[in-house]
């Protein structure tokens, strides 16, 4: 299967240096998560439950 990845809708333009994409994977698997300067790189494989936690612990992080 092909991911078609996306890049985050925060990112805050072609210099910023903090990109990441996204991608849905197989069905039942969940979304994969890659570094956008490095997409030959490590990706890591979340299922829904784990990627709507991790939104919501980024959500009630303070701005740094």
């Amino acid at each position: 299967m092909i991911v078609k990845w996306r890049k985050s809708s925060y990112t805050g333009g072609a210099n910023d240096n903090q990109c990441v994409e996204l991608g849905r994977l197989a069905p039942g698997v969940g979304i994969g998560v890659r570094d956008s300067k490095d997409p030959d790189g490590g990706r890591l494989a979340l299922s829904p439950a784990q990627f709507a936690s991790l939104i919501e612990q980024i959500k009630q992080e303070p701005p740094r």
